[in-house]
């Protein structure tokens, strides 16, 4: 019992360990744009109503708001980063094999200049793309290498619809670029394509305007900013966010099942520090006459001591090898993916022993100093 109830703590720091390590794993990872100084808007009509707008609105929001000292540039997208919204498309690549999926973002030329993105390869799409008769995209890396494979995929086309398709889109590469997510910095890297917005040429339904406004832009412009939109459309409404403040609202939000995972485990480890206690304290007491015994032959308390400590911890270790062998499984099948790979399974597994081992010394500190200060003939006359 004592060992299923170590092996049982042991699978629960494991899980609350694994989320940490993979957290800190995705954190670490290139987030594919800059959130400082960045603020959007997006547009809504009465009653939260999506809006569809002319080529005409949107340049004149971007002659209106690029007229402002606090703003530098203007862009329009379909959302904004760290919104939970999501554009999904998967397509046939070239050559035939396996659907590949990916996120999208119908994106105007401007874009990747406000987000402060970066190129691998290639170009950003601009005017010059203007009349073509494909739609021009910037991509993934990840993408580029899944559609061609050791090979450039700058100038080369693909469609996104279906194979039997009477007219397909077909999509042209410009540009590579390192990895976007969307959603922040907790979240899994996706294949991620942007489509080019160009109004009145593309239809996209894109109601979010991106700023990249000047360092140092306080909270309070966004009073002078609604004014200044609501000369171009008074009928619409203006939800202004600064990127700074999405992210810490997406991470707290993010963060908070692991915060309440982490609180349930600690109180649950508690009750198992406890019990461990318990269950050592009556089982030195048990043992007396055999403590007593190696006492008179010879055996110091540091012996002693040591061989209450000692047996604790083999034990824990006991359990701990048959927890390992059954979730070491996870990483070698893939059941969960990139969410449990080897390094987060090693460094969970790590961490989760140390906890183990820590809580197995505590609370076997005290039992074997009590077993170490018996004295021979207390022992042996012990009933």
């Amino acid at each position: 019992m004592l060992s299923l109830e170590i092996l049982l703590a042991f699978l629960i720091v494991f899980a609350i360990a694994a989320a940490c390590a993979r957290y800190n794993q995705l954190y670490r990872l290139p987030l594919g744009f800059a959130y400082q100084d960045v603020w959007s808007v997006n547009l809504t009509g009465g009653a939260g109503r999506e809006v569809k707008l002319d080529g005409a609105v949107f340049d004149r929001f971007k002659r209106s708001l690029a007229a402002m000292p606090q703003i530098e540039n203007v862009a329009y997208s379909t959302f904004s980063p760290y919104q939970r919204q999501t554009m999904r498309t998967d397509f046939v690549p070239p050559g035939g094999g396996a659907r590949i999926e990916a996120d999208m973002l119908d994106a105007s030329d401007d874009y990747f200049q406000v987000t402060g993105m970066r190129l691998l390869e290639g170009r950003w799409y601009s005017a010059v793309d203007d009349g073509a008769a494909t739609v021009p995209v910037v991509i993934t890396r990840s993408l580029a290498e899944k559609l061609y494979p050791g090979q450039s995929a700058v100038g080369r086309e693909f469609s996104d619809s279906e194979p039997d398709a009477k007219k397909p889109r077909m999509l042209k590469v410009t540009g590579v670029i390192e990895a976007f997510r969307s959603h922040g910095e907790l979240m899994t890297p996706v294949h991620f394509i942007f489509l080019r917005f160009a109004p009145p040429a593309s239809d996209a339904d894109v109601n979010t305007i991106m700023l990249k406004v000047r360092p140092g832009t306080e909270r309070a412009f966004e009073e002078a900013l609604v004014r200044q939109l609501k000369l171009v459309r008074n009928d619409l409404s203006y939800a202004v966010a600064p990127l700074p403040e999405l992210r810490a609202s997406r991470l707290r939000e993010d963060l908070t099942p692991l915060v309440i995972m982490a609180v349930i485990a600690a109180f649950m480890l508690a009750m198992v520090g406890f019990g461990l206690f318990g269950v050592l304290w009556q089982n030195t007491t048990q043992r007396i006459p055999e403590i007593g015994l190696r006492r008179a032959i010879g055996a110091s308390r540091a012996q002693i001591y040591g061989q209450i400590i000692g047996e604790q911890l083999l034990l824990s270790s006991a359990a701990m090898a048959v927890a390992l062998m059954l979730l070491v499984q996870l990483p070698i099948t893939g059941a969960l993916g990139a969410s449990l790979n080897w390094q987060v399974f090693l460094t969970a597994a790590a961490l989760s022993m140390a906890v183990i081992y820590l809580i197995s010394l505590l609370c076997s500190l005290y039992p074997g100093w009590r077993a170490s200060r018996l004295s021979p003939t207390e022992a042996l006359h012990y009933e």
